[in-house]
């Protein structure tokens, strides 16, 4: 007989394993099927959590060797690469374990095995033990995140040519590293491996790197990353690369067309972007149309044309962000179960972890200027903050947009220390409709980075104080 539930989820990332455990606490059953055989997606496995361990790990061994000394601490420091990538593999370790424990708490049922489709209603499981397990589904959500997107011509090994995956693994710092794609991925691990040793080359199509930043952070952020000593050649395109035994040969032309030139480098790492994992999926056989970039295509509510069958996370459309996905698993359950679930997709930020961070949310300049809309600027350096001079992190800005007329902030933008953290009130105040104004007259803790965003704040009226 089979197995029956009122949800099944394929995918356990943090849209898939989010939507099963929201599932179990509205009272529906419900089974989570992940086929890597430990749960959490490419995020928790090999993307955003190995990630920033390598990041912070990385960051820490750059301010003992060059920064503390300027401060009064004397240090020999020495690199154990070794003890740092157990420490990223004991953190993925634990959260893993962490989210199988939640899975069980709020009684999903974790599967491990590869699921696709049978029909409307009907989900297979191809199990490990090459067995079949055919599962009843009221509700099939498709949560299969997404793939690494290749460059024509390109065979990734993961040892010399790698993907943002075996950039986490690396045996030896090299000596150079090719980074092809200048966006949040690519420049994370780009860093990663420059504050370890390696002198880093960036390769961009585009005439800028993070296209998707406004657009005054993304130069700012360009000048900082090159002073650190990266390296960039923009508008332009790799077109093949050749292995040599003690090196590759990447061969690059200008993005619209020119006379070849050849970079030797020693790992290239690809990243340019990521594609919906929809493959060995059964979509076509259940009724489930893709978008023209190979996306499951689905409404405002997560529904796709099949009816009981709906789509959350980087398998849609909209930003590749584990947030993002979080937030879309809980909204599609809260519907299926007749609640209320909703996303706001004006308020979703995202971070560059790099040193310093990038964090964004809300509308640019650019898109407000494409849109028509009138609006007023404060902008905060962090050399004018107290707390960032203190602990020596004084480059960036902080900069708050809002409405000419109703002075609604539409976006924050924040290049500096902790930008990440910082946003989070931005965030919020996009979510509620707070004015710029609620942000400048909130009382924020002093000294602390956060008043850089209240001066900003501030400053959309003209009245800084602190500058």
């Amino acid at each position: 007989m089979a197995d029956q539930f009122d949800v099944v989820v394929i995918g356990g990332g943090p849209g898939g394993y989010n939507a099963a455990i929201r599932a179990g606490q509205l009272g529906l059953t419900s089974a989570c099927i992940d086929k890597r055989g430990t749960f959490g997606g490419t995020c928790l496995n090999v993307g955003c959590i190995p990630s920033k361990a390598l990041l912070h790990t990385s960051h820490l061994f750059e301010e003992a060797k060059d920064h503390l000394p300027k401060l009064g601490v004397k240090t020999q420091v020495e690199l154990d690469l070794a003890t740092m990538m157990a420490h990223k593999t004991k953190v993925v370790g634990e959260l893993t374990k962490g989210v199988e424990f939640l899975l069980k708490k709020n009684k999903s049922e974790a599967i491990v095995g590869e699921g696709r489709i049978a029909a409307p209603g009907k989900v297979e499981v191809k199990l490990a033990d090459g067995s079949t397990r055919i599962l009843d589904a009221k509700n099939i959500v498709i949560a299969t995140g997404s793939d690494v997107m290749a460059v024509p011509g390109v065979t990734i090994d993961e040892e010399r040519i790698v993907s943002s995956t075996g950039a986490l693994s690396l045996k030896e710092v090299p000596k150079r590293l090719l980074v092809v794609g200048g966006g949040y991925i690519g420049l994370e691990l780009g860093s990663v491996w420059r504050r370890l040793g390696a002198e880093v080359t960036v390769v961009e199509f585009l005439d800028r790197i993070t296209p998707g930043l406004d657009g005054e952070v993304g130069k700012q952020f360009q000048r900082i990353l090159s002073r650190q000593g990266m390296k960039f050649q923009l508008s332009t395109k790799v077109v093949g690369v050749e292995k040599k035994d003690d090196a590759l040969a990447v061969h690059v032309e200008a993005a619209a067309g020119g006379n070849l030139q050849t970079i030797e480098t020693d790992v290239m790492l690809v990243s340019i972007g990521r594609k919906a994992f929809t493959g060995r999926l059964g979509l076509e056989n259940a009724g489930v149309k893709l978008d023209a970039r190979g996306r499951v295509v689905s409404d405002a509510h997560y529904k796709t044309g099949v009816p009981g069958i709906w789509a959350i996370g980087d398998v849609r459309e909209g930003p590749m962000l584990a947030h993002k996905a979080e937030d879309e698993g809980v909204a599609c359950i809260e519907l299926i179960a007749g609640k209320p679930g909703h996303v706001n997709y004006g308020a979703i930020p995202s971070v560059v972890y790099t040193a310093p961070e990038v964090a964004s949310v809300g509308k640019t300049e650019e898109e407000l200027k494409a849109e028509g809309v009138q609006y007023k600027i404060g902008k905060f350096p962090f050399t004018a903050n107290a707390r960032a001079k203190t602990i020596a992190a004084t480059e960036g800005f902080a900069k708050v947009i809002a409405d000419a007329k109703t002075d609604r902030v539409l976006g924050v933008h924040v290049l500096g220390a902790e930008a990440g953290n910082l946003v989070a009130e931005a965030a919020l105040a996009i979510e509620i409709g707070a004015a710029s104004e609620d942000i400048a007259r909130t009382c924020h803790s002093h000294p602390t980075l956060t008043e850089a965003v209240r001066q900003a704040a501030m400053g959309v009226e003209g009245w800084t104080m602190q500058m």
